[in-house]
């Protein structure tokens, strides 16, 4: 197999910028050196059909920028990636304060810091559908396309590249807001009900009594939207692939 040390080193810089971003391969309990190592196989299986790219020309200045550049579409990429993730989170936020169990803080082993208790179950959730659908092997051959309409060292940060991502990110609240509607509008029909009973009867607590209500109706329809709050996932990361290639493309434009 030939391959070109210089080629393989920027592509390297690429993928590990992914990698630096990506939820499953960021986690605090992935060890730096398997990441590495699954920076470096990638690189050089790419390699060898990539055009040779020569530093030598280049100079200290110029393999500055080509690395700088090269690890900027990295992490953009795992940003574009990551959006999933973080659209659970807000979820998972929206779903603790309609229930009232906002106040305490969990650990959140994927984005290594604190989260809420329903936050962390929709992030796990959406690491292990990435997993179970076999995505992270189409993530990788994402990548390896990326290289068709962005071979190294060609990036170009334009205007229509700063409108696609600020609509993604734009999109992260309407994807939590989708996916904690069914919470939303029962909380919504318990303040309601609770608010009419107090009306009605004025000597009841509906103050104390709404905690336990929204908890236990909060988590009996969580439980049984659970099934479809994952396909609503699923269906965004299935898409990431595709993402990566739209990314790709906006660089490499001219």
């Amino acid at each position: 197999m030939n391959l070109d040390i210089a080629t393989w080193m920027l592509v390297f810089v690429r993928v590990s910028g992914l990698f630096l971003l990506f939820p499953v391969f960021a986690a605090p309990h992935m060890p730096a050196r398997t990441r590495i190592a699954l920076a470096a196989l990638s690189a050089a299986l790419v390699t060898p059909g990539l055009p040779t790219v020569s530093l030598s020309d280049q100079g200290i200045p110029g393999m500055v920028i080509l690395i700088g550049k090269e690890l900027g579409v990295g992490v953009l990429m795992g940003f574009v990636s990551r959006l999933i993730f973080y659209a659970a989170e807000a979820a998972g936020a929206l779903i603790n304060s309609e229930i009232g169990l906002s106040l305490p803080q969990s650990m959140n082993p994927i984005s290594g810091g604190q989260g809420t208790l329903f936050g962390t179950i929709l992030n796990y959730s959406a690491g292990m559908t990435w997993l179970c659908l076999d995505l992270h092997h189409w993530l990788l051959a994402g990548i390896l396309k990326t290289f068709n309409y962005l071979p190294v060292g060609t990036a170009q940060w334009r205007e229509p590249l700063l409108m696609e991502i600020l609509d993604r990110c734009s999109g992260i609240f309407v994807v939590a807001l989708q996916m904690a509607a069914p919470l939303m509008a029962v909380s919504f029909i318990i303040s309601l009900v609770l608010s009419t009973m107090g009306r009605a009867v004025p000597q009841m607590n509906v103050f104390l009594q709404s905690f336990s209500i929204r908890i236990l109706a909060g988590l009996t329809v969580f439980g049984a939207t659970c099934h479809l709050m994952s396909q609503h996932i699923a269906n965004y990361l299935n898409r990431l692939p595709e993402d990566l290639l739209r990314i790709g493309q906006l660089l490499g434009q001219h």
